[in-house]
């Protein structure tokens, strides 16, 4: 870092100093020579914590070579192009930067007010420099904005990359969550209806003693069964919104052919349930005769499924079971924990609780969800988002890399057409010079004068003595803006031609 300074430093130097022993007024050491390498000096460190204090300062440099009689132009040209770069390349904000050139403006153009410099100089000021602020500007944003690109970019592939890693151990818990909701709802009936035929042959009056006790361990059995499987797999917390294949009535069928006293009964037209609806209607079906099995064994279950205005109810109700509630604390309860979850993120409601000294439970859900069901929704992503603000700040800034030169020009165009306009038209040429006559009435060589004067002559040219009384005017020999060109002085007294001088313009 302090190496890039230092040759940075070493080659804007090198360039002031060329600058200055090109100059015709070696004399200005300290002012055209120290002044801008210890400046310089300075400025390019402190441009990587203040750029635009540095650009400020160097502009500063520009503004005294506007006081030099010979040129406008010095070393300092360069630098200051070079700081306005890396102001680009270092700071974000393009309101505070076009601030910094309006007040660099300002002042350059004030300088040339004070001093009352010729129109070359102005043409500089309104030109060179603005050049030397916007352009080299534009391109420090451009390579910031190339720099951050790529650097977003590999970021932008570590995210993905965590992503997706990330979205392969969703996938992987998402399957063993669905392999466990598949445990729970299908072994976890299967074993309650075992529980199930196992309580009615221990209650039979044709067992004998010893066999009602086999029963009794093995409906114990299954019901431990049952319950180490849950706290195997836990209360659940995916929903997998695969279809099932299985219908409520098949399920209810099913359940009836195993001993189960239970009735089904549907109301108002049958819609087109979402996937995830269909499924979590089939689990409240399935998880209450798994509960009315298990916990109310020989029971009569009433299962009624009500379609009405966009909304489908399904109420179970159990009824008191025939011997009684079983002997001892039944463990479980898990079920209900998941179904409740299933029903709520379809949008539905889940009520559970006693009855007429059985059961019931009573979902409420919603026949086509409409934020739940995830697979329907078509939510803008990240990256997209992300994609359409690069884009609108791409278009803004081929917006800012076109309209900045095309100020520049409608900048510097008309003053250089001002000048070119107000140079032709004061060029007085030798010739009819030479065919001027002292004493010469002015009326007679009016039309060979030029339509109007030069205005901006140097110092020493207007200080140069005239004749007493006499009023002066003066042209240019010709209209070359870059050389030192003769000044022709014409003085009149009383409309008659006096004095004609031909004079040379040191600036």
């Amino acid at each position: 870092m302090v190496l890039r300074d230092a040759v940075l430093w070493a080659l804007l130097s090198a360039g002031c100093a060329l600058a200055f022993l090109q100059s015709s007024a070696p004399a200005a050491v300290l002012l055209h020579l120290v002044a801008p390498i210890v400046v310089l000096a300075v400025a390019i460190p402190a441009s990587r914590r203040w750029p635009g204090a540095a650009v400020f300062v160097v502009n500063g440099l520009c503004a005294l070579g506007l006081a030099d009689p010979d040129t406008p132009a010095n070393g300092a040209l360069p630098a200051l192009a070079v700081t306005t770069y890396l102001l680009g390349r270092r700071t974000a904000s393009a309101r505070s930067a076009l601030v910094l050139f309006g007040a660099c403006l300002v002042v350059d153009l004030g300088v040339c007010a004070v001093l009352g410099v010729d129109a070359v100089w102005w043409f500089y000021a309104l030109s060179m420099v603005p050049v030397a602020l916007l352009l080299p500007w534009l391109a420090g944003r451009f390579r910031r904005a190339q720099v951050r690109l790529v650097r977003g970019g590999w970021e932008r592939a570590a995210i993905l990359e965590q992503r997706q890693r990330s979205i392969a151990e969703q996938a992987r818990l998402r399957e063993r969550t669905r392999i466990a909701a598949d445990m729970h709802d299908s072994l976890g009936h299967q074993l309650s209806l075992i529980a199930l035929r196992a309580g009615a042959l221990e209650t039979s009056p044709a067992l004998d003693e010893r066999d009602q006790a086999d029963f009794t361990a093995l409906r114990l059995a299954a019901a431990d069964a049952v319950d180490n499987l849950r706290e195997t797999i836990g209360a659940l917390r995916e929903v997998s919104a695969a279809p099932t294949s299985e219908t409520v009535e098949e399920l209810v069928r099913r359940t009836a052919a195993s001993g189960v006293a239970v009735e089904l009964a549907r109301t108002g037209a049958v819609p087109d349930l979402s996937p995830l609806v269909d499924r979590a209607v089939y689990r409240v079906v399935q998880e209450s005769l798994t509960n009315a099995t298990k916990h109310a064994p020989g029971s009569a279950v009433q299962i009624r499924v009500t379609h009405s205005e966009g909304w489908t109810e399904v109420r179970v109700r159990n009824s008191p079971p025939p011997a009684g509630p079983l002997p001892g604390p039944v463990p479980g309860n898990r079920g209900l924990i998941g179904l409740r979850e299933r029903v709520e993120v379809v949008g539905g409601t889940l009520r559970t609780g006693p009855h007429g000294g059985g059961f019931e439970v009573l979902a409420s859900v919603p026949d086509r969800p409409g934020v739940a069901d995830q697979s329907e929704v078509a939510v803008e992503s990240e990256s997209t988002q992300q994609m359409a603000a690069a884009r609108r700040s791409a278009r803004l800034r081929l917006v800012a890399a076109f309209a900045a030169p095309a100020a520049v020009v409608l900048l510097a165009v008309p003053s250089a057409v001002f000048l070119y306009f107000h140079l032709s038209t004061s060029v007085l040429n030798p010739a009819d010079y030479e065919g001027l006559g002292v004493g010469q009435p002015r009326a007679e060589f009016a039309g060979v004068l030029p339509a109007r004067e030069f205005r901006f002559v140097s110092d020493e040219v207007r200080a140069t003595p005239k004749p007493t009384g006499a009023t002066c005017e003066h042209y240019r020999s010709n209209s070359n803006l870059l050389a030192k060109v003769d000044v022709f002085r014409l003085c009149y007294s009383g409309g008659r031609l006096v004095a004609k001088d031909a004079l040379v313009d040191q600036r």
